[in-house]
């Protein structure tokens, strides 16, 4: 595991505990999953995701419960998902997943936020080859662990690779296999930590720290924007 995993773990984290309205967005994620897919979180891999990421995130369990019964009211709300791609300063790729009940407002405030930072939106599309869609599995090493044990049992459940860094296991799969990896995971007893589907750069840009105070201006207007339910780039 070299400084590339640890910077762009580092980066994430910083960014997400620092995201004003993690709550809402969190609690956005569980009813846009429940209303897909049914309030059952064993039948349901999406609201799982959904559930676990907010619990990771310290959201209260009556947020989360609430989030899911919004759900099932006659009076939810409906909200598109859809995704923006774009350059940012110094030609920093970036990747935005939104859910909102008003794209007009969603597009023209995430356009302003590029614009403002001298970087602009691109085709749909367009950034497709530079990030692999994963499913990410963290949980804390159990005592006695064994890698070569923990792939073969995994394997035939979606596992691709695993990294460890101190005491906490990644264990990374692709995003179809979120579901199986995840009960998989679950079932062995391992004490997941976080599960969630991430945009991995295929190829990491490394950026000067001069050039990380013009991305990070646009980086925080992003992740501050109540429509944007997570950011991605292809920082190293």
């Amino acid at each position: 595991m070299g400084r590339a995993f640890e910077y762009r773990r580092a980066a994430k984290e910083k960014r997400w505990a620092a995201m004003s309205r993690i709550f809402p967005k969190m609690a956005k994620a569980i009813t846009i999953a429940a209303k897909e897919g049914g309030a059952d979180p064993d039948m349901n891999a999406k609201l799982r995701l959904a559930i676990h990421a907010a619990k990771a995130a310290n959201v209260p369990k009556d947020n989360i419960e609430n989030a899911i019964k919004r759900a099932a009211g006659k009076d939810a709300e409906s909200y598109t998902e859809l995704n923006y791609e774009g350059k940012g300063p110094h030609g920093i790729l970036v990747f935005v997943e939104c859910a909102t009940d008003n794209t007009t407002r969603t597009v023209a405030n995430v356009k302003s936020y590029f614009n403002k930072v001298g970087g602009s939106l691109v085709p749909s599309g367009s950034l497709d080859f530079m990030f692999d869609r994963k499913t990410v599995v963290e949980f804390e090493m159990p005592e006695n662990f064994d890698g070569d044990t923990f792939e073969l049992e995994m394997i035939d459940f979606g596992l691709e690779s695993y990294e460890v860094d101190e005491n906490t296991i990644y264990a990374y799969g692709d995003y179809t296999d979120f579901g199986s990896l995840t009960k998989a995971i679950e079932e062995k007893n391992y004490a997941i930590s976080k599960a969630n589907l991430q945009r991995i750069p295929t190829s990491p840009v490394e950026f000067t720290d001069e050039q990380m105070v013009d991305i990070e201006k646009l980086l925080d207007k992003l992740e501050d924007d109540e429509d944007v339910q997570a950011v991605y780039t292809n920082m190293a």
